[in-house]
C-alpha cells in the first residue's frame, strides 16, 4: 500500500493564495480577466509556482471548480439520505440537482470561465466526471429504459454560466435551481 503524500504548508498555503486571487480576479472581471501571471502577482507567488500547480489557466479553473464542489461531493460519497447514499433515486436527485444548483448560482461567472477555458476536453473535467457518473446512475435506477448516460449528460448541459446569470435575479434567486429539479423530475416520470 502506497503512502500517502502530505503537503507541505507552504504548498497549502500557496495553494490557498492562489485559489483566492483567482476568486477575486473572477469577481472584478470574469473569466477574461483570469490569467497565470495576473493571478501570481495577486497571490504573491511566481508564475512558475502556479504553473506547476495547475499546468495551465484551465487546470487553475478545474482546481478552482472542484474546491467549491468538495463538499458536495462529500456528501454525496459519504454523507446522509438523502444526498447521500440510502435514498430512493428521486430523492437523492432532487436533493444532488439542489447542491449542485447552489453551487451553480453562487459561481455562475467560474462556470462560465470554465466551460470556455475547458471547452476542449470538458467531458473529461474531474468535476463533470463525477457529476455525470451520478446523475447517470440515478437516472438508471429511477428509469432503466432510458439512456441514462444521455439524460445526464442533457441535465449538465444547461448547467451553463450565462444561462444561469441570466435566470438568477434578486426576486427568485433559486429559480434556475427549481426548474433543473423540475425538468430532472419531469424526465424520471410517475408521480
Amino acid at each position: 500500500m502506497a503512502e500517502q503524500r502530505t503537503e507541505r504548508a507552504d504548498a497549502v498555503r500557496n495553494r490557498r493564495a492562489v485559489l483566492r486571487a483567482t476568486e477575486r480576479l473572477l469577481d472584478e472581471g470574469g473569466g477574461e480577466h483570469v490569467s497565470l501571471d495576473r493571478v501570481a502577482a495577486l497571490a504573491g507567488v511566481g508564475k512558475g509556482t502556479v504553473f506547476r500547480r495547475f499546468g495551465s489557466r484551465a487546470g487553475l479553473l478545474q482546481a478552482l471548480l472542484e474546491d467549491r464542489s468538495r463538499e458536495l461531493r462529500d456528501a454525496v460519497t459519504h454523507g446522509p439520505p438523502p444526498l447521500g447514499p440510502g435514498a430512493p433515486a428521486r430523492q437523492r436527485l432532487l436533493a444532488f440537482l439542489d447542491g449542485l444548483g447552489a453551487i451553480a448560482e453562487r459561481n455562475a461567472v467560474l462556470l462560465a470561465a470554465h466551460e470556455q477555458a475547458c471547452a476542449e476536453d470538458k467531458y473529461a473535467d474531474p468535476s463533470y466526471r463525477f457529476w455525470h457518473r451520478h446523475l447517470s446512475d440515478l437516472f438508471a435506477d429511477g428509469r432503466p429504459d432510458l439512456d441514462a448516460g444521455f439524460l445526464a449528460h442533457a441535465v449538465l448541459a444547461v448547467f451553463d454560466g450565462d444561462l444561469i446569470r441570466h435566470l438568477t435575479s434578486p426576486g427568485d434567486p433559486r429559480r434556475f435551481t427549481r426548474s433543473v429539479q423540475q425538468m430532472a423530475t419531469a424526465l424520471l416520470g410517475g408521480d
